[in-house]
């Protein structure tokens, strides 16, 4: 199985590379918008000429090399082990699809940082959002569709759900847009901000990398 990188993941200074497809930027680092491979196509050489009154130089100019990640492919003998299947203290990615005042529930497409060949369905109790003040969570404050999560396998849970646990630091939300569709970054462990508008949403936050 192949190695990904997940949103939010850093991937290197804006000083040493170009950023590509499928990462932006915060604070001086170039950062992975999506989950997939990351992809440095190499250092370039550039000739700059210079022209005066009685000569022409040309002087080489280092173009640093770009950075970029791509939604991964499946090769064969990864489809051959694609029934990678969730396991109690695994690592997850999901989607959130829907929520209640009782739980999320969620769409598992990564497994230990490898693809799934089916998305499983997992759900987010309540209970176990965060370890501190339980009794204070609100489901509509830490989760909203579409929002991409990073969690812990805690049960198998019954037939057709996975027991998911976002009680630890690490965990939480990782990637998620506004009310307004605009991509949204951590400012602490409760909170996200616009990129655009600059609005404040809560949410319960992974740790960033």
């Amino acid at each position: 199985m192949t190695s990904l990188v997940v949103p939010g993941q850093p991937l290197g200074p804006v000083s040493a590379y170009i950023p590509g497809q499928g990462v932006h930027v915060f604070n001086g680092q170039i950062i992975a918008s999506l989950v997939g491979q990351v992809v440095t196509n190499p250092q370039t050489t550039t000739t700059t000429t210079s022209t005066s009154t009685s000569t022409s130089t040309s002087t080489p100019t280092a173009v640093p090399p770009t950075i970029s990640v791509q939604k991964p492919v499946l090769t064969t003998d990864e489809e051959t082990n694609a029934t990678l299947l969730p396991e109690v203290s695994s690592t997850v990615l999901c989607r959130i699809t829907r929520i209640n005042p009782r739980q999320a529930t969620a769409s598992i497409f990564i497994v230990n940082n490898h693809i799934c060949g089916d998305e499983f369905q997992g759900v987010i109790r309540v209970q176990d959002v965060r370890l501190t003040e339980v009794d204070k969570v609100k489901i509509f404050n830490s989760f909203r569709p579409g929002d991409i999560v990073r969690a812990k396998v805690i049960s198998l849970g019954d037939q057709s759900n996975y027991y998911l646990s976002t009680a630890s630091n690490e965990l939480g939300v990782i990637m998620a847009d506004s009310e307004m569709g605009d991509p949204m970054y951590p400012i602490n462990w409760k909170e996200m901000k616009s990129t655009r508008t600059g609005v404040v949403e809560e949410r319960k936050v992974a740790k960033p990398f």
